[in-house]
């Protein structure tokens, strides 16, 4: 494992690949039949190694790689069958929704071919009482500012400001919430 300027360069190591393969495990086994809300919780805690809140909800399925470089704020929902792709690191802050089937990418691959195969990390926040729409994507290294909606089926490629619709692909902005 080494450091470059954009991020961190994974080749790979047995402990990486021995943590990837427990957090993979875990969620399995979450995924699997009918768990109570404390129940999937407590699988969490055990995923990220962290204090997940009482007020943290999430439906399963929820697929994660890598679960300690996870974390959950107060208030916050996941919705069903989202895959975080967590290496680089993914924080979802208080109040904050994440609609169905969306993807959180930390990692991706170097252009060069003779370099493809070491993994690429940088860490996505979504930021306070943000609301991911169904079905978006969001790229290694994008912040989602306060209070900000990303439309349905959106890929983020770079930083959303707080208070702002973005929609599309690549995202662009929309305009400001609405507020009353």
């Amino acid at each position: 494992m080494g450091n470059n300027p954009s991020g961190k360069d994974y080749v790979g190591s047995d402990e990486l690949y021995a943590n990837v393969q427990k957090t993979m495990r875990l969620c399995a086994e979450m995924n699997t039949g009918y768990h109570t809300e404390q129940q999937v919780r407590e699988y969490l805690r055990e995923i990220t190694g962290s204090e997940i809140d009482d007020t943290v909800r999430v439906f399963t399925p929820l697929n994660i790689n890598y679960g300690l470089t996870t974390r959950f704020g107060r208030d916050c929902f996941v919705n069903f069958g989202c895959t975080f792709l967590a290496l680089g690191g993914i924080t979802i802050e208080d109040g904050a929704f994440i609609g169905p089937h969306c993807v959180l990418a930390t990692e991706y691959h170097p252009e060069d071919p003779a370099r493809r195969h070491s993994l690429l990390t940088k860490p996505i926040v979504i930021g306070r009482n943000a609301w991911l729409g169904a079905d978006v994507k969001v790229l290694a290294g994008v912040t989602i500012g306060e209070n900000a909606i990303v439309a349905a089926g959106s890929v983020v490629t770079r930083d959303v400001p707080p208070d702002i619709v973005v929609a599309g692909s690549p995202a662009r902005i929309i305009r400001p919430i609405k507020k009353d």
